[in-house]
């Protein structure tokens, strides 16, 4: 195998509906970043269809590959090393993904190395951004996303401590929830935060969740049930509702990932995954941080959704450690932040 420490590293994200290739160099330098949606296809059955979504994958992932490949200017024998998500996600759509990132490595004979999604989300912000800011440990980080809400907090790039998860609906499944309830179509993030610039924030008094003090863990699911109740006895506008959950949500994510912050004595605060780039959360955030002097970093919205530039990143860092996946890799459905089968070193 070439290399211990990659120039060139191949993601590949395929954990639920988007197949996403990209390349990047060192670690943060983006190349390429192909990512192809699914949305339209499953929005009809209001969700993601785990077969659908598997045998899209299989058609899209080779024509990806060669568009990233192609955009990032580099030829396939120059790529170093492969990362791709193993876990968490949809069990066919991973396996498509972690099946063609073996057989890339395999036939090169280059390093391979499978990536935590959820760790990817993080890595999400090591990669370049215009205002050169870089990660500061030791760091907390708030993980939204679809299916997972976790504070967590970090001594460095490799020291993960979960503080708090959700005890019921993630977040984004919340604001999926509440899109159906709305009658809005999916996926429900962005169409609610669009729908919210029309309504009053404070039009509804929905309930935060704070849960027992002192606790870093969330919950929705009574929110989402408030939600229903208030649409069921129609007393407000679609617009108004919208914008009154979204600030609801918004106010207990920064508030408990602001007071993690300061509980911990950490140098910032990372926000990651999808749900992080709704505009009422960054506003929030940024607005809190500016006025309580705390360093924040927020992805672009482009690598809030789940995209491979995260995926390589991770895998960066993880084989500049030595560390090395084995022609064994599988597919881990349900694999959390923590547990991530990296192989041993090489």
């Amino acid at each position: 195998m070439r290399v211990s420490e990659p120039r060139l590293v191949l993601g590949i994200e395929t954990s639920c509906d988007e197949t996403s290739v990209a390349v990047v160099e060192h670690g943060t330098r983006v190349l390429s970043n192909v990512i192809a949606s699914q949305v339209e296809l499953h929005a009809k059955y209001g969700g993601v269809v785990p077969e659908i979504a598997s045998r899209k994958h299989l058609e899209t992932i080779l024509p990806a590959m060669s568009e990233a490949v192609s955009g990032a200017g580099i030829r396939d024998k120059d790529i170093d090393a492969v990362a791709v998500t193993c876990g968490p996600g949809l069990a066919g759509a991973l396996l498509v993904g972690v099946m063609f990132g073996k057989a890339f490595a395999f036939g090169r004979d280059i390093a391979l190395i499978g990536v935590n999604h959820l760790e990817g989300h993080i890595f999400a912000n090591f990669l370049e951004r215009e205002d050169g800011k870089r990660p500061e440990f030791p760091l907390v980080c708030l993980v939204v996303s679809g299916g997972h809400t976790d504070l967590i907090h970090m001594q460095s790039e490799h020291s993960m401590t979960v503080l708090g998860r959700t005890r019921d609906d993630a977040a984004g499944e919340a604001f999926d929830k509440v899109a159906r309830l709305l009658d809005l179509g999916y996926p429900g993030g962005p169409l609610i935060d669009r729908l919210a610039e029309k309504g009053d924030p404070e039009a509804v008094k929905f309930p935060r969740a704070y849960l027992e003090e002192g606790s870093y863990d969330f919950s929705f699911s009574g929110l989402k049930t408030a939600v229903r109740h208030v649409v069921e006895a129609g007393e407000a506008s679609k617009q108004d509702i919208a914008a009154s959950f979204q600030r609801a949500v918004s106010c207990v994510l920064v508030d408990k990932a602001f007071s993690c912050v300061e509980r911990t004595r950490s140098k910032m605060l990372m926000f990651a995954g999808g749900v992080s780039a709704n505009s009422e959360i960054r506003r929030a955030a940024l607005k809190r941080a500016a006025a309580e002097r705390v360093s924040l970093l927020i992805p672009p919205a482009v690598l809030c959704t789940d995209n491979a530039a995260m995926i390589a990143a991770r895998g960066h860092h993880l084989l500049s450690h030595g560390f090395r996946s084995g022609w064994d890799l599988n597919a881990y459905p349900a694999l959390m932040l923590g547990t991530s089968p990296r192989g041993g070193r090489a």
